[in-house]
């Protein structure tokens, strides 16, 4: 039985509101407490962590290149971890679903488990695209960019509701839903930004990923739909 509700407990919710009035006078501060003991913090903090420069003659000439034409190269460098980063949970993350489906086969009846598998294949191909992107560029791919550490702290949620036992397919499928959605605006940003930083060859190679990436979303987004209206009786 749910017994979060604070309905669940009327007797204890009246000694809760008791407690409040009585310690009330206790607590110190307002609303700009927060942030007076965070800033300190926020303004001597070290950043999240740094792209490194290229290491090789190649990436140095090529960096070098973008930097006097008024870009960072740094920037590109630092998106391209971040996609790395992400893809990589991507294809944990539909190797844990389709596991799960695999399992709890009659929850995943729906599910079109070989399309599934092609996207978990995608996604691999992706990482593999984005690792070669950052060669071409003279840049390290196993290095660890800022946003490759914000991406990979970002999902550490969706993959711990894919891999609880305890989880439903419909639950799992709500997290593959919002990786989707991050992936699909991840991928156009990318490719936006290889257009203005002169990197043509490389936007034209993302191109055939974002198509992949739009395909993955609708299905999704499709499958979303349908199980939730089966789950409600409505479908």
């Amino acid at each position: 039985m749910n017994r979060t509700g604070i309905e669940k407990s009327p007797k204890q919710y009246e000694a809760f509101l008791d407690g409040l009035e009585e310690f009330d006078s206790l607590i110190t501060g307002d609303e700009e407490t927060p942030l007076t003991y965070r800033a300190p913090y926020i303004r001597e903090s070290d950043p999240v962590g740094t792209v490194p420069p290229p290491g090789t003659v190649k990436g140095l000439a090529k960096a070098g290149t973008q930097n006097l034409a008024g870009r960072n190269a740094e920037v590109l460098i630092d998106k391209l971890g971040g996609r790395l980063a992400f893809e990589r949970t991507g294809t944990r993350l539909y190797e844990a679903f389709i596991n799960k489906c695999l399992i709890r086969e009659s929850e995943s009846a729906q599910l079109p488990l070989d399309r599934l598998q092609r996207f978990r294949e995608e996604e691999t191909a992706h990482m593999e695209l984005l690792w070669e992107a950052l060669r071409q560029l003279g840049a390290d791919p196993t290095c660890v960019t800022p946003m490759a550490d914000i991406n990979g702290v970002a999902s550490v949620g969706l993959m711990q509701i894919v891999s609880d036992p305890r989880t439903s397919v419909v639950q799992c499928l709500h997290a593959i839903h919002v990786a989707e959605l991050v992936d699909n605006d991840g991928w156009q940003l990318l490719i936006k930004l290889s257009i203005e930083v002169g990197q043509n060859d490389i936007a034209e190679q993302f191109k055939q990923a974002m198509a992949e990436e739009d395909q993955h979303l609708a299905l999704v987004r499709q499958l979303m739909e349908q199980v939730s209206g089966t789950e409600a009786g409505t479908s």
